[in-house]
């Protein structure tokens, strides 16, 4: 199945198709904010998707709270480090406002409150090495991440791709161990709003268990500081262990849960939200 496509709709950027079955608000023009609300809900009954998916500034979620959506996660200081952004659902299709793994998702929580408290440690293995990645990786990267993930929302096993976003507005890092490429991760930044997403992390099954995740999140923290990005945050799939309690271990924030949200690792799965600040302003 070809992935979603991200295209303009009106003056707001959207990403939409089979892949994730659904229509996805990546950037709202102000401007847009009363009438895309129908128009976003007649193009997804065209379309026969089953969810819409929509990051708002906390100023534009009126005319979508007033249209049927539901605020699934709230994130504050989101834009420019002050306004509060809304993540906010709109349920199509009976099943895809019900979660499969809702017991499991709880399990997850439970190890991350357990965890929160725990020291860090963040001992690098020995003979790694950790960098921010260039343009002339993009090729171990793609297969990394296809190894990794049967299906993803974004294109990442597509070198081309990878290049593009790296030249634009991702930074990717990643870990070399035994000199392969061991470990991916990237920081996807909104420039202008001063957020960041801290995301695609992925471990090959042989490095796994040695915290390279903690040390490329540690790593991507501190480069976004330096760029003075006001919040970072994550959407990690609810019914893992790993990703989950390392964020909570790092001292980010659980906002709330996005339901069957996301086709990753084969199935749709339900979505934790993350964020934590990282100036004070």
């Amino acid at each position: 199945m070809q992935p979603d496509i991200i295209e303009k709709f009106g003056n707001s950027t959207i990403q939409h198709g089979k892949y994730n079955d659904r229509i996805y608000v990546i950037k709202i023009a102000p401007e847009d904010a009363a009438s895309l609300p129908q128009s976003l809900k007649d193009r997804a009954r065209k379309c026969k998707y089953s969810k819409i998916f929509a990051k708002v500034p906390a100023a534009c979620a009126r005319p979508f709270l007033n249209n049927g959506f539901e605020c699934e996660a709230q994130v504050p200081r989101f834009y420019h480090g002050r306004e509060s952004a809304l993540l906010l659902g709109k349920f199509l299709s009976p099943w895809r406002s019900v979660s499969k793994t809702a017991d499991q998702n709880e399990r997850v929580m439970e190890a991350c409150r357990q965890k929160q408290a725990d020291a860090i440690e963040l001992g690098r293995p020995d003979g790694a090495t950790l960098r921010r990645c260039q343009p002339d990786d993009a090729e171990a990267m793609a297969q990394l991440y296809d190894d990794v993930f049967p299906t993803y929302p974004f294109p990442i096993n597509d070198p081309a791709y990878i290049r593009q976003t790296m030249a634009s507005h991702v930074f990717y890092f990643g870990v070399w161990m035994e000199g392969r490429l061991a470990a991916l991760s990237s920081a996807e930044m909104d420039l202008e709003a001063r957020n960041v997403e801290m995301t695609d992390f992925a471990t090959l099954p042989d490095f796994r268990g040695q915290g390279l995740a903690t040390l490329l999140l540690d790593a991507m923290e501190a480069e976004m500081r330096a760029r003075n990005m006001a919040t970072a945050y994550t959407i990690a799939r609810a019914p893992s262990f790993g990703m989950n309690i390392t964020f909570a271990r790092m001292g980010y924030h659980f906002a709330s849960q996005l339901v069957n949200n996301t086709n990753i690792g084969g199935r749709f799965e339900d979505m934790n939200v993350w964020y934590k600040h990282l100036t004070t302003q």
